[in-house]
């Protein structure tokens, strides 16, 4: 375990809590829900909401980045948002490629490492080279990986999983579960081992629905603009608390 000189502010903060630093949870994932809400309380317009979930994106990632978690995985926009008001979606898809372009410089000086899951093709041309070039840019960054679940839905990544399976020509007996593995979007990283979701709502919402099978789920009734570095460390010690059984009977 690092020395306490060694440490940063944030470590500082979670080993005063009780946090231990060499079983903090490897990938984390969120569920950045209440925005829109959050704003309407405010007598704001839903998309304003937004523009400050993503102010408290950044400095999730960062927080997460500097407690020491290796990989970050968002819920920005769903396969089933498509089905809000055409001025919102249209409102979403400039600000994450707004946000992609402004903030790719502080995610590279912080070595960050960027990453997109979804289905990229379908989004707006402006949006995929954004993405694009995030990747490219920080492909050799050796901190967090930042992945952003973009047009991303849980059933359709399976759904293209098992395609890309059949398509190589697998025997259905031959299929198994490190096989469709194996084909997900994202297949060397490792599953999360603990789900964040904002604003109260107890659903997984088709978010990493195989890869987040077991992982453990922690939920604020505090909206997505409101979070902040005592909600991440609230969760991490959550997560510590629990014991990871995996079916199994553990003693």
């Amino acid at each position: 375990m690092a020395s306490p000189a060694t440490l940063n502010r944030l470590q500082k903060k979670a080993v005063e809590q009780g946090i231990d630093l060499e079983r903090l949870p490897s990938h984390v994932a969120i569920i950045m829900d209440g925005n829109g809400r959050w704003a309407k309380k405010k007598g704001w317009q839903r998309l304003l909401g937004h523009r400050e979930g993503y102010k408290a994106l950044r400095g999730a990632l960062l927080d997460a980045s500097e407690l020491g978690i290796k990989y970050l995985t968002v819920y920005a926009f769903s396969a089933e948002n498509w089905r809000r008001p055409e001025e919102e979606v249209s409102g979403l898809m400039k600000l994450i490629e707004t946000a992609a372009r402004e903030e790719l410089r502080t995610m590279h000086q912080n070595n960050v490492r960027v990453n997109v899951s979804g289905r990229i093709e379908e989004l707006p041309k402006g949006l995929q080279d954004a993405l694009e070039h995030g990747m490219e840019t920080t492909a050799n960054n050796t901190g967090i990986v930042f992945t952003l679940a973009v047009n991303y839905g849980g059933r359709a990544e399976i759904v293209d999983a098992v395609r890309d399976v059949v398509a190589a020509g697998f025997e259905p007996e031959d299929i198994t579960e490190e096989i469709i593995s194996a084909h997900l979007y994202n297949p060397h990283h490792p599953e999360p081992d603990l789900m964040i979701r904002t604003a109260g709502e107890m659903r997984w919402s088709n978010f990493l629905i195989w890869q987040g099978a077991y992982c453990e789920l922690w939920v604020t009734k505090d909206p997505w603009p409101e979070f902040g570095s005592t909600h991440l460390l609230d969760a991490v010690k959550e997560y510590q608390r629990r014991t990871r059984k995996f079916g199994a009977v553990v003693d």
